[in-house]
């Protein structure tokens, strides 16, 4: 079966077509995403704009011909924090559904949690035991822990990389005024709501994912994408401290000639990073394993699921 799943986060909007069995990994076989840079181009009162409303169900049109060029079967969409927490996502949902005909759903912050505990557990398998999920999105962080499929605990934050830098960096390099202010925030924000997690029980392993831990495990010298998913990456305190001290000074040109970290998202590192260093310091966790599957394949292995049961 061939399913497409079509992502819009606070970055990019990104098609991914897979070749997906019942019992059997799913293969990526064709991707298709652009910048639209969702969160950054809100209205002052977090509105999207009509022009932004426009880019995207244009590019929405071309995931529809490249999904048909690609025989994908079932497609579906689904949208994170940038679009379900504007004044008026859900007259762009309406709307993209009136353009194009694509029910796009919007996820609730829990569901994000849920569905990347879900993907990582099929990664690394009930042999893992207890496991503890750190997901650092544009808009949002989620948090999440269990012994099985579906986690124990499941929180998101308010803390993603992109409306961090956009709301509280100022400056790019940001001044130390702001930098500190982020950094309290970011600390204050996570002690309020860690406790659950903290008592749910010690986790057997600890694992990072999406684009920002990806980047910083790069950054730390963990092995580049080429090289495969199958590769063991990690990414240490000890790692994001000397990370927080190095990027925390350059400005988003000298960021965005670090290993794994683009151009596009270069100015959001630094806030990524903090946020990563507070987590690991505040849930006591001394290293996390890079996981390359996240809430995409989640929602891929959902989907998979419910058509096949």
């Amino acid at each position: 079966m061939r399913l497409g799943v079509i992502d819009i986060g606070s970055n990019t909007v990104h098609l991914l077509v897979v070749d997906a069995h019942l019992g059997a990994q799913p293969l990526p076989a064709f991707s298709h995403k652009t910048e639209l840079r969702l969160s950054e181009s809100l209205e002052h009162d977090g509105r999207v704009s009509d022009a932004t409303a426009d880019r995207l169900v244009a590019f929405l049109r071309e995931c529809l011909v490249v999904a048909e060029d690609q025989g994908v079967g079932d497609l579906f969409a689904f949208a994170t924090s940038a679009l379900r927490e504007s004044p008026n996502g859900d007259e762009v949902i309406a709307r993209v559904r009136d353009e194009t005909g694509i029910d796009l759903e919007a996820l609730s912050g829990s569901d994000e949690a849920r569905m990347t505990f879900l993907a990582v557990r099929r990664w690394f398998g009930w042999s893992a035991g207890r496991l503890l999920v750190v997901d650092i999105g544009g808009g949002s962080l989620e948090l999440a822990c269990g012994l099985d499929e579906e986690p124990d605990v499941a929180i998101s934050l308010p803390l993603g990389a992109g409306r961090l830098t956009r709301e509280r960096l100022e400056g790019d390099p940001p001044s130390e005024a702001s930098a500190r202010e982020l950094r309290s925030h970011v600390r204050t924000s996570l002690a309020e709501r860690v406790r659950p997690l903290l008592t749910s029980g010690t986790p057997d392993r600890a694992v990072g994912t999406s684009k920002t831990m990806r980047s910083l495990a790069r950054i730390a010298g963990a092995a580049p994408r080429a090289e495969g998913p199958l590769v063991r990456r990690t990414l240490s305190r000890d790692d994001l401290r000397r990370i927080v001290a190095a990027v925390g000074p350059m400005d988003s040109a000298a960021r965005s000639q670090l290993p794994g970290v683009s151009a596009g998202r270069a100015r959001q590192l630094y806030a990524g990073a903090l946020v990563a260093e507070a987590a690991l310091d505040l849930l006591q966790v001394e290293q996390l394993e890079i996981c390359p599957w996240a809430l995409r394949e989640g929602l891929i292995l959902r989907r998979l699921d419910h058509l096949t049961s």
